[in-house]
């Protein structure tokens, strides 16, 4: 899976006969986090005419989890637009909604088209995209003499230390990425080990 995706949430606007465009960015991991940001906008922007949005969770190339909603604008206007500019981009664990607010003029269906794409090009403009890494929780079990170690170990791999829970031995949940599983085991052989994923 080699995809890119967005390092920090962006917004970006565009004012195209009137009516204005502000595109929102976020990086999400589920539909539920992506429905969350939907909403929180619509709240936020209560008074405007429209939020469209689409989203891609996990790989752009293979979008079994991906929705777009036009929210009342011409079918295929607005959503279907933006996830296009999301899967040419591949940018993935991502959601764009645009909210619109309506200046008068109407700009046809091919107008709003261009203008949900242009509006949703202009949020990727604006972003810091990263390759994207799969991430794995796994739990250390290690003798309190070597916890340092273990710990050491873990950041030079740049993972993360979730959890630590002390009984008889020190058990140590950590967050790292998926192909650097193997590389903790190799080096964890004289300090402890991990336990079954």
């Amino acid at each position: 899976m080699n995809y890119q995706t967005l390092k920090q949430a962006v917004t970006a606007r565009l004012e195209i006969k009137k009516s204005e465009f502000i595109a929102y960015a976020y990086p999400v991991n589920s539909r539920e986090e992506a429905m969350f940001h939907v909403e929180q906008l619509r709240q936020q922007y209560a008074d405007a005419h429209h939020h469209c949005w689409a989203y891609i969770i996990g790989d752009p190339n293979n979008t079994t989890s991906a929705g777009f909603d036009d929210d009342g604008e011409p079918n295929g206007t607005a959503g279907r637009p933006i996830l296009n500019v999301l899967q040419h981009k591949a940018i993935g664990n991502v959601i764009i909604i645009v909210v619109r607010y309506f200046g008068g003029i109407k700009l046809g269906a091919g107008g709003l088209t261009r203008a949900y794409a242009g509006s949703a090009q202009a949020a990727v403009d604006e972003m810091i995209l990263l390759p994207y890494v799969a991430m794995a929780q796994v739990q250390i079990l290690a003798e309190f003499a070597t916890e340092a170690q273990c710990r050491y170990i873990v950041e030079s791999l740049n993972g993360r230390i979730d959890n630590v829970d002390y009984s008889k031995k020190v058990t140590l949940t950590v967050t790292l990425a998926e192909a650097d599983i193997e590389h903790l085991k190799e080096r964890l052989a004289m300090d402890g080990r991990v336990l079954d994923e």
